[in-house]
């Protein structure tokens, strides 16, 4: 494990499946990475399955936690109130391990703000929920080479009044918006390029010590056939993943290169 970062995979299956169809995939999942993780006294990498909301529960009863995790996609930062149709931290608190925040189809597509971010984040913190912050540029941005000026706005809106002891919770993904859903990843090199950037500037807003332990995931068009190239980057420490984790062999074959690499590590 790079600096005693354990790897991290997490699936993030966005609005897709119904509740029998997520049951069915993950019992696909489960029998065929049965021994993933049972080599070793305890997991040398982290599984995390981001199902729909309605599927949360079910998954909740026939999940192996001594193997996997169960992370919501997103979440309200209040904990009840007329809110029609939010999820709050205290619904989930005792169905998941992680949220993810501020996905970028989240800020796009329904008009999240820097600041939703950041009391989404605080919630799930204070609530001890694991948030993966996600953050990334739009094609439009890296052809300005903005790409790092952007991104340091993110994480600075969004951790603004993050304390270090909070620091091991926190999860960061880089995921680029042209890469997400497009089957164009970044190459292994830009991701790394970021990620040491986002590493960096932990360590500047927060402090060096969480820089060094937090985890930085890299998403967008993520697959059997790139991840090791990601992995290999010494500031890469797993993925999340969209479209692959919703096909079993697909994402069994992540699970399995990561468990391969992380024994090396």
């Amino acid at each position: 494990m790079k600096n005693n970062r354990k790897p991290l995979i997490a699936g993030n299956w966005k609005m897709n499946t119904n509740v029998n169809e997520g049951l069915n995939l993950i019992d696909d999942i489960q029998k065929q990475t049965s021994s993933i993780n049972t080599s070793s006294s305890s997991p040398i990498i982290d599984v995390v399955f981001c199902p729909p909301f309605i599927t949360l529960k079910k998954v909740h009863e026939i999940l192996d936690s001594n193997l996997f995790s169960i992370g919501a996609q997103n979440m309200h930062w209040e904990e009840k109130g007329a809110y029609t149709g939010e999820i709050s931290p205290l619904m989930l608190k005792n169905l998941v391990d992680y949220v993810i925040i501020g996905h970028s189809e989240r800020r796009q597509l329904f008009g999240e703000t820097d600041e939703i971010v950041r009391k989404k984040l605080e919630a799930a913190l204070q609530h001890d929920i694991k948030p993966i912050l996600c953050v990334g540029e739009s094609q439009e941005i890296r052809s300005r080479s903005e790409e790092q000026q952007f991104i340091s706005s993110q994480l600075d809106a969004a951790l603004a009044n993050l304390k270090n002891s909070n620091g091991t919770q926190l999860i960061i993904a880089y995921e680029p918006i042209w890469a997400i859903g497009t089957g164009n990843a970044a190459s292994a090199e830009q991701a790394q390029e970021i990620c040491v950037f986002i590493r960096n500037h932990l360590a500047q807003i927060l402090s060096p010590v969480t820089a060094d332990t937090t985890r930085i995931l890299y998403g967008g068009s993520t697959t059997a056939a790139n991840i090791k190239e990601f992995l290999a980057q010494p500031d890469i420490d797993g993925a999340l993943v969209g479209g692959a984790s919703l096909k079993a062999l697909e994402f069994t074959s992540i699970l399995w290169q990561t468990h391969e690499m992380a024994k090396k590590l």
